[in-house]
């Protein structure tokens, strides 16, 4: 290789060092923030159930939830989102195409032998109204907790099932198995 050649192999090593910096640090804060809802969520789930059984925790998913995301938001800086191609609540829950691409290649990558609890995406990109954010998403596997309300519908107790007519008259979120994708939370920072 001759100096001019490997100056400009420095150079563009250069430039590009700053950008991955950048992205590996963006990833690691979204990963923390996205990541910091699933346990407490699981946490005030398993309490209600214990108190009021599957039925009384579904206002666990639909009203706490996102109360908590709310302030994981106003720590952190991330937006959060839970996202699912079978949605329960259409008004919370439908990806936009980004968050739909990803669920479709976490599916893709789960039927490949990937392990759901680790599928993850992040990425710089372009908005619709052209600024520039990071994007992250994290799968949501099906845990045995979450087949309570998320599972197959001849599973389900005619309780709970009266409860998710009652509050999601549109409800697609049922027939998951353990360790299916059943959605994603999606960290977005506008940069």
């Amino acid at each position: 290789m001759t100096i001019a050649r490997l100056a400009l192999a420095a150079a563009i090593a250069g430039a590009a060092l700053p950008a991955l910096a950048q992205e590996f640090a963006l990833m690691t804060e979204a990963r923390a923030a996205a990541t910091s809802l699933p346990p407490r969520l699981v946490t005030a789930l398993n309490e209600e159930i214990a108190k009021s059984g599957p039925e009384g925790a579904i206002p666990v998913c639909r009203d706490m939830a996102p109360k908590m995301a709310k302030e994981i938001v106003a720590s952190t800086g991330w937006q959060l989102k839970r996202v699912t191609l079978k949605a329960r609540n259409p008004q919370r829950a439908t990806p936009d195409a980004w968050e739909r691409a990803t669920l479709e290649e976490f599916d893709r990558r789960a039927a490949a032998g990937e392990n759901p609890a680790r599928l993850e995406k992040g990425e710089m990109v372009e908005q619709a109204d052209g600024t520039r954010a990071f994007r992250y998403a994290k799968a949501l596997p099906t845990q045995p907790l979450c087949l309570n309300c998320h599972g197959p519908e001849d599973k389900l107790t005619a309780a709970v099932k009266a409860r998710l007519a009652e509050h999601y008259p549109q409800d697609r979120a049922t027939g998951y198995s353990e360790g299916q994708v059943r959605g994603a939370i999606v960290a977005t920072k506008p940069l």
